[in-house]
């Protein structure tokens, strides 16, 4: 067991020093951020990379489901249940298909975060039967009416799900990391739990914070670039 975890601290690059009293384990945490930094950026590729991915294949599967009821009742159901599957239970699978590459925790990033996006991409174009029925009738083709004015109807609706996948992207990486990876975050909170370090660890879930963070807010900003703020979608003649 003592071999095991000396082979996890050196390959989270965690140094450790028994003889180091507590009360400097603040200086410790800074002296170990040039190794948390590296670490940092496995994760915030898997997590951006996945993230991106699960915005294009969830808009993409939720306008496949809205538009074929056949596909929804064949693969809504897999859908969900890969959802309600956690993680640990299938993420040796991944490390069989993948191996402890990145790749595999960008696939496991993109599958639990399309799910969020889908959903709300079926409902935003269920709420748009007026202006599709208007467009219809103006001539337009279904195919033109779904892409300029049924998604741009469902456009704050798929944003939604766009902000409730982005809040746990880099924490799903991480635990993607922590169940079988060569770095990244997570390996770097496995071993610095294994060598007791528990300032070590709270560095490493403040940067999952702050990222997370940072990414919710390039959320809000490319919304607000795309589609302007939220209240010129309001009727203005709704209150009379």
């Amino acid at each position: 067991a003592l071999t095991i975890d000396g082979s996890m601290v050196r390959l989270g690059h965690v140094h450790v020093n028994d003889d180091q009293p507590r009360p400097a384990n603040r200086a410790a945490t800074v002296e170990t951020w040039p190794t948390l930094w590296p670490a940092t950026k496995v994760t915030l590729l898997e997590g951006s990379v996945g993230f991106l991915l699960a915005v294009a294949c969830g808009i993409l599967i939720g306008i496949l489901l809205y538009c074929s009821r056949i596909a929804n009742a064949a693969l809504f159901p897999l859908l969900s249940a890969a959802q309600t599957m956690p993680l640990i239970s299938i993420a040796p699978l991944f490390l069989i298909w993948f191996g402890f590459e990145v790749s595999g925790k960008i696939v496991i990033v993109t599958v639990f975060g399309l799910f969020p996006i889908a959903v709300q991409t079926i409902r935003g174009l269920e709420q748009s039967p007026v202006y599709s029925d208007v467009a219809l009738t103006c001539g337009a083709t279904r195919t033109w009416t779904l892409w300029h004015v049924k998604l741009r109807v469902a456009a704050r609706q798929i944003y939604g799900g766009i902000r409730v996948s982005a809040a746990y992207i880099f924490a799903t990486a991480a635990t993607a990391e922590y169940l079988g990876a060569r770095k990244g975050l997570g390996i770097w909170l496995q071993a610095a739990y294994n060598s007791f370090r528990t300032p070590l660890i709270f560095s490493a879930t403040l940067v999952i914070i702050v990222i997370t963070c940072v990414l919710m807010c390039l959320v809000n900003l490319s919304e607000r670039m795309l589609l302007g703020p939220a209240s010129d979608d309001e009727d203005p003649d709704a209150g009379q």
